[in-house]
């Protein structure tokens, strides 16, 4: 099974309540779960378990920067769905389950300054400015012209501000130049746009 696929199906169990009643048919305890009868996830980060779960309340709504709609194009215009051959796009779902998964490394690929403003937990920060030179980071082995990453390098998934952000399809087509293969990568398209669009928790920020 590809890493990709792997993703994929454990996305599927988490989310193979959706559109399905729960068990005992009876409604859950949240007002706003994730899907049908999951109201959180939890995942392991750095400062310990956070448990990721949506605003529960009904009447918020999407503030400051990520409620703009418009911005100067370029610098920040649409992107493809696909940033480059072989990365699978995936959304939410994947990315909880890439987030539960020891074996897939989550990064934020964002300038540090975005950065700080608040992350997905159990991301970790990487920015595309930086990557193609940390791919050792990633379990890759540095060679006279960049790095050798064999067939047992792990899964990643690479996000940033959102669908009109380049700095994540930046650092995906910086990396595969530079060794990694475009196989192992996921791209969160929506990235902490959409993440806090759905009321998902954000670690850090305000």
């Amino acid at each position: 099974m590809t890493e990709t696929r792997r993703i994929g199906a454990l996305a599927l169990v988490l989310g193979m309540a959706i559109g399905g009643l729960s068990p005992n048919g009876a409604e859950a305890e949240e007002a706003v779960n994730i899907t049908r009868d999951l109201p959180s996830v939890t995942v392991e980060t750095g400062g310990g378990a956070v448990e990721i779960k949506r605003i529960q309340d009904v009447d918020n709504v999407l503030t400051g920067a990520f409620a703009r709609t418009s911005r100067p194009c370029p610098d920040f215009c649409i992107q493809p769905m696909q940033p480059a051959p072989g990365v699978t796009t995936i959304g939410e779902l994947e990315l909880l389950a890439a987030l539960q998964d020891p074996e897939v490394t989550v990064i934020d690929s964002r300038v540090r300054p975005d950065w700080e403003t608040g992350t997905i937990p159990g991301a970790i920060s990487m920015p595309y400015t930086e990557m193609p030179d940390r791919l050792h980071e990633l379990g890759c082995e540095p060679d006279f012209d960049g790095f050798e990453c064999g067939p047992d390098v792990g899964a990643i998934v690479l996000f940033c501000n959102g669908p009109w952000c380049g700095q994540s399809p930046t650092a995906i087509r910086r990396i595969i130049e530079a060794g990694f293969p475009a196989e192992k990568i996921s791209y969160y398209r929506w990235g902490m746009q959409g993440w806090r669009l759905l009321g998902l928790t954000v670690a850090g920020g305000s």
